[in-house]
């Protein structure tokens, strides 16, 4: 009991996650800036990706239950992962997604590392964490867009056509 004396009990049950575990992704951050480095490895794609569909499905300010499950089925499909090792990869890659840098230099840097057929597939898989929810919200909408334009992705194929009036 003399521990809880010293420290708060959120303290200790919340570490930190950017102190404790940033060497883990220094070497994937470096990669996405470096200018020549060539295509990201398998691995480092893979957290790329879920970091930027978590950054999408927080960008109104609410991380639901909905688009969590949403990030774990694409990622268990998309990498052939079971549902267990899918919430292990998005749970690293949340940890990412908050030392990642800003959505406009983070979309910038995989578009230099990531081929054209990637990328639409990509933005594909964001779409889907928007609307996972049931609601378009314009927050995610502006951001959804931006970064397909950023990657160099129409979003206009994905997106329903509103009804005629």
């Amino acid at each position: 009991m003399a521990i809880f004396a010293s420290h708060s009990f959120a303290s200790i049950a919340k570490p930190n996650p950017t102190v404790m575990i940033a060497p883990m992704f220094e070497k994937l951050l470096s990669k996405l800036h470096a200018k020549d480095s060539g295509p990201l490895p398998d691995t480092d794609a893979r957290q790329a990706l879920g970091a930027l569909l978590v950054r999408i499905a927080k960008s109104d300010d609410h991380y639901a239950f909905e688009e969590i499950s949403q990030i774990d089925r694409i990622l268990a499909k998309r990498y052939g992962l079971s549902g267990v090792a899918a919430a292990k990869l998005r749970h690293e890659c949340e940890i990412l997604e908050t030392q990642a840098p800003d959505t406009d230099a983070f979309a910038i840097s995989i578009k230099e590392k990531v081929p054209y057929a990637e990328r639409s597939a990509i933005v594909e898989s964001l779409w889907n964490v928007v609307m996972a929810d049931g609601i378009e919200r314009p927050e995610e909408d502006r951001i959804l867009d931006h970064t397909a334009a950023i990657l160099g992705v129409e979003t206009t194929d994905l997106k329903p056509t509103p009804p005629a009036r």
